[in-house]
C-alpha cells in the first residue's frame, strides 16, 4: 500500500458540499488517498510523511471561480478603483494618480458606475484632472469606458465618426462625442494602449493568483485572451502557477484555434482549454443587455443584441465537430432566449466530436423568462452565474426591469430545474472574493444587511450546500473535469481549503467576513496561516 505523503488529521473534513464532515485526510502526492478517521489514516503514514494537526478547523474541497477575466483583474490592482460613491471623489482619486505619473503615461482605472452617481461623466470632467494625458477608465460592467478628449483625439473619434458593428459612441445633444463608448466602440480606444511585455503580464498575473489562493481559490476559468495564456504557460514552465486555471478561447481566436486542431479539454491539470466564448448581450449597467420588452422608462429600448441565434449556430457549426464547446455570454430574457434556441438547434443538426467534452455553458443568466428556466437542464447547458451580481445589481434591476426581477439571478428555479449551477464572480467586475460569493448566494442581502433579514427575492436563495457545490463539483462538471476535481474522494486531485471554523455550523451574515487559513494545491500548502 502507498504511503500518503501528506497527513491531515482532527479536523472537520467536508469531502463534498453535500457529506458529513470526516476527521482525516491522508495524501500522496497530489492525489487524495483516504478520507476517514484518524486511525485509518495514520496507518498509511510512512518516515517521510508529514503530518499536520488541524485542532478542530475545518476543511472543504478547494473553491473555484468558473468566470473571471485573469489579466484584466491583475492589472485592475494597480489601476485607479473607480468604484467610488460619486463622481467627485473619483475625480479627486485620477487627480492624485496624474501627480505620480510619468509624462504620456495613460491613466488608466476601473469601476466607475454612472447608476450609483446618476449621471455619466463627460469627456470634459476628465479633462479637467488628466493634465493632457489620455484616459481610458472602464465601466464596473466592463461594457462600456469613460474616456477624455486626448484618448478620443488619439482615436480619431469626432462627430461624425460611424458607430461601429456592435458598439455605441455616446454624443451630446450637439452631435459632440462625450467620451462614453458602448459595447465594441471601447475597442476604438483600448487598442492604442500601450501593452505590457509578456514578462511584465506574467509577473502581474503571478500577483493575482497568489491573491486569489489566499482566498480560497484552488482553479479559476479565465475569460481573457492571449496575453493571459502566455503568461501563465510561462508561470506554468517556472513551477509558480498556485492554481488551477482552464483558459477560454475568445471568439477572435477561435479560427486559430480550429487551425491548431485545438479541443476544449486539451492540456493537463494545470492548465486546460475550456471554451469559446461568445457575446450574445451586453450588460444591465449600460442598458445593453438584449430584452423581450424595453426597459422600465424607456420605451423602445431592448438593449443592444451583439451575436444572433444564426450567428451563434454558425460558430458551433465550425467549432463543435471539431471538439471545441460553446460558452455564450447572455444577461438579459431575450439574450438567454436566443442562445437556448441557438443550441437546441445545434443539439438536433450538429454532430459532436465525441464523448468527454465538457458541456456547453450561458455565462450570467442574469434575467431569464419562466418559460426558459427549463431548458438549461433539458439541453445540458451549464449555467454560470455570479451570485454577487444579484446583490450588487439589486437597486438597479428593480429600476430597469422592474417586476421581472422575480426571474432575475434565479439560482434557485434553476437549480429546482436540475440545471448544473457553476459560480464565479466575474473579477474584476466584482470581488473574487469566494466567500462573498457564497454569502451573496445563500443570504440575497448586501454585507450592510439591506434590503433587510429575508433578502432580495428571497424566493430564489440557496441553502448552504447548494452554493458550495456551485463552487466546487459544479465549475468541475462545467470544465469536464468532475470525475477528478470538486470532491476529497480517493483518487481525487488533493486541492482544498483550511478554516478557522465551519460555516455551515455559522451565522450566514458572517460568510463574506471568512478568511482561509491554508490551501492546498496538488497536495501542498500553496498558502499556510496556522
Amino acid at each position: 500500500m502507498s504511503h500518503a505523503s501528506l497527513i491531515l488529521r482532527r479536523g472537520r473534513i467536508y469531502t463534498e458540499a453535500h457529506s458529513r464532515p470526516v476527521e482525516a485526510l491522508a495524501i500522496a502526492h497530489d492525489r487524495v488517498l483516504l478520507a476517514g478517521n484518524d486511525d485509518k489514516a495514520a496507518a498509511l503514514a510512512g518516515p517521510e510523511t508529514e503530518i499536520v494537526d488541524l485542532m478542530g478547523r475545518t476543511v472543504l474541497p478547494g473553491l473555484t471561480d468558473a468566470h473571471l477575466h485573469l489579466f484584466a483583474y491583475a492589472r485592475h490592482l494597480s489601476q485607479v478603483d473607480c468604484e467610488t460613491r460619486d463622481l467627485p471623489e473619483c475625480l479627486e482619486r485620477l487627480r492624485s494618480r496624474v501627480g505620480s505619473a510619468s509624462a504620456g503615461d495613460w491613466i488608466l482605472g476601473h469601476g466607475w458606475n454612472h447608476n450609483v452617481w446618476g449621471a455619466y461623466g463627460s469627456a470634459a470632467d476628465l479633462d479637467a484632472v488628466t493634465g493632457g494625458r489620455p484616459a481610458y477608465l472602464t465601466a464596473k460592467s466592463l461594457h462600456c469606458a469613460w474616456v477624455n478628449s486626448a484618448a478620443l483625439a488619439a482615436a480619431g473619434i469626432g462627430a461624425s465618426t460611424a458607430d461601429p458593428p456592435g458598439g455605441r459612441i455616446g454624443h451630446d445633444a450637439a452631435g459632440r462625442p462625450t467620451g462614453i463608448l458602448f459595447e465594441s466602440a471601447v475597442q476604438l480606444v483600448s487598442a492604442l494602449i500601450p501593452q505590457p511585455t509578456p514578462a511584465q503580464t506574467a509577473e502581474t498575473i503571478a500577483a493575482a493568483l497568489d491573491t486569489l489562493v489566499r482566498l480560497g481559490l484552488t482553479c479559476v476559468h479565465d475569460f481573457d485572451g492571449a496575453a493571459s495564456m502566455l503568461a501563465l504557460q510561462t508561470l506554468r514552465e517556472r513551477g509558480k502557477l498556485p492554481v488551477r486555471v482552464v483558459k477560454h478561447i475568445q471568439r477572435d481566436q477561435m479560427d486559430g484555434a480550429l487551425d491548431l486542431g485545438m479541443q476544449s479539454g486539451f492540456g493537463d491539470d494545470w492548465i486546460r482549454i475550456g471554451h469559446v466564448k461568445l457575446f450574445a448581450d451586453g450588460a444591465l449597467g449600460p442598458r445593453t443587455a438584449w430584452m423581450l420588452e424595453p426597459y422600465d422608462g424607456e420605451a423602445g429600448n431592448l438593449g443592444l443584441p451583439q451575436a444572433t441565434r444564426e450567428e451563434i449556430i454558425s460558430v458551433g457549426r465550425r467549432a463543435i465537430p471539431a471538439g471545441l464547446a460553446l460558452a455564450v455570454h447572455a444577461i438579459g430574457d431575450a439574450a438567454n432566449r436566443e442562445v437556448l434556441d441557438a443550441f437546441e438547434t445545434l443539439q438536433s443538426s450538429v454532430p459532436s466530436s465525441g464523448a468527454g467534452r465538457p458541456p456547453h455553458r450561458i455565462e450570467h443568466v442574469q434575467l431569464i423568462s419562466p418559460s426558459d428556466i427549463p431548458r438549461l437542464a433539458k439541453l445540458g447547458i451549464v449555467a454560470s452565474m455570479q451570485p454577487i451580481h444579484a446583490t450588487s445589481d439589486m437597486l438597479m434591476a428593480e429600476r430597469y426591469w422592474g417586476a421581472r426581477v422575480r426571474h432575475a439571478y434565479a439560482w434557485r428555479s434553476l437549480a429546482d430545474a436540475g440545471a448544473t449551477l457553476a459560480f464565479g464572480s466575474d473579477a474584476p467586475v466584482e470581488s473574487p472574493n469566494p466567500f462573498c460569493g457564497l454569502h451573496a448566494a445563500v443570504t440575497r442581502r448586501r454585507q450592510d444587511g439591506s434590503p433587510g433579514p429575508d433578502g432580495w427575492t428571497p424566493a430564489q436563495r440557496l441553502a448552504w450546500s447548494r452554493a458550495l457545490e456551485a463552487f466546487t463539483l459544479g465549475p468541475a462538471i462545467a470544465s469536464g473535469t468532475s470525475a477528478r476535481q470538486g470532491r476529497l474522494a480517493p483518487g481525487y486531485l488533493a486541492d482544498l481549503i483550511v478554516l478557522e471554523k465551519d460555516p455551515s455550523q455559522s451565522d450566514p451574515m458572517g460568510l463574506a467576513g471568512i478568511t482561509p487559513v491554508g490551501a492546498i494545491v496538488g497536495g501542498e500548502f500553496r498558502d499556510r496561516r496556522f
